[in-house]
């Protein structure tokens, strides 16, 4: 029983940001740990793909399983070239679970690969710090298994203005300022 007068109830605590969700990351390559222990690059991301779920107008099923590979172009060319036909290295690449309009409904999000030459190479020659553009794939992957995508102007223009509120939820600065519209998935140079 509870003495406290119906009056001063305490206020519910804030909601949460977005939906929990189950994340299951291997480090594939040893080079990933030259940046930090695993436990502080899962934190990273864990709270880069929080920031990406609070903006993205399609939310995943709370405890949705999202696994995310950190691995290095070596093994990002084989899977670039196996799945999508481009025989080079990429940054980032995102497999879907399921199609968009059943995101809400199931319980597997899907897969995320970022690789670690191509974020350091992409990080250096645009001056930004390697824990941002790491947060920025892994947003960017993260819309792509949600529905998004930047195969027309529109496309890139939507997915871009997610990409840049869930990075200044981060404090991160926006990655696209001063720069061309992307309209289609360029892989990096092998």
């Amino acid at each position: 029983m509870n003495d406290r007068p119906r009056g001063r109830r305490l206020a519910p605590p804030p909601e949460k940001t977005s939906p929990e969700i189950h994340l299951d990351v291997r480090a594939q390559s040893r080079r990933w740990h030259e940046l930090g222990k695993l436990p502080g690059l899962r934190a990273l991301l864990n709270e880069a793909l929080d920031a990406g779920i609070a903006v993205a107008p399609r939310k995943p099923m709370p405890g949705a399983e999202l696994s995310l590979l950190l691995t290095d172009d070596k093994r990002i060319r084989f899977v670039n070239r196996d799945w999508r036909g481009f025989d080079k290295a990429t940054n980032v690449l995102s497999f879907p679970a399921a199609p968009p309009e059943r995101i809400a409904q199931s319980p597997l999000l899907g897969d995320i690969v970022i690789a670690y030459e191509t974020v350091l190479r992409e990080a250096e020659a645009e001056s930004k710090s390697v824990a941002d553009h790491l947060r920025h794939l892994a947003i960017h992957g993260l819309l792509h298994l949600l529905g998004e995508d930047h195969e027309t102007e529109a496309e890139a223009r939507r997915m871009e203005a997610l990409e840049v509120a869930a990075l200044a939820r981060l404090g991160v600065a926006d990655p696209y300022a001063g720069a061309e519209l992307v309209t289609a998935p360029v892989p990096s140079s092998a």
